[in-house]
């Protein structure tokens, strides 16, 4: 009688560790540097973090990513001129796990050259340094993309 439970609490187990694997799924942090005005490489970057998202989504696990913009890739978070808006505002509504960060300096560079403020996506949250960003989700052991 002691094997038929043991047995059965076995074969019981077996059958919910899949169950519980997907509950307890993992979590994958991912950094996407852009640093180009280029509207293939602004879309192949959103592309990126669109499959990877879904994939790790369809393993039952979780992707946090953040999109970091500096320098000529800035563009891709500046009101009425990023080729990626609606992408970037349909992305940021169907997730709460993929953030945008823009680069304060640069930022600033381009307020300066434009003697105006540069507005930009509401999607997007100014951080001092894009570069400093990167460093930072790296050292937090997030994983390092490039498009």
């Amino acid at each position: 009688m002691k094997h038929l439970i043991l047995s059965a609490a076995l074969t019981a187990a077996a059958l919910c560790a899949p169950l519980a694997a997907l509950a307890d799924g993992k979590t994958h942090h991912v950094a996407v540097h852009v640093d180009q005005n280029d509207p293939q490489v602004l879309n192949m970057a959103l592309n990126n973090v669109q499959n990877l998202t879904k994939y790790y989504e369809s393993q039952g696990d979780t992707a946090i990513v953040e999109v970091v913009a500096y320098g000529p890739g800035l563009m891709m978070y500046v009101k009425d001129k990023s080729p990626v808006a609606e992408r970037i505002k349909a992305m940021a509504m169907e997730s709460d796990n993929v953030s945008f960060a823009a680069c304060g300096n640069t930022l600033k560079a381009m307020n300066a050259k434009a003697g105006q403020e540069v507005a930009l996506l509401e999607e997007a949250t100014v951080v001092p340094s894009g570069v400093v960003r990167l460093v930072e989700l790296q050292e937090a052991g997030y994983t390092y993309i490039r498009p």
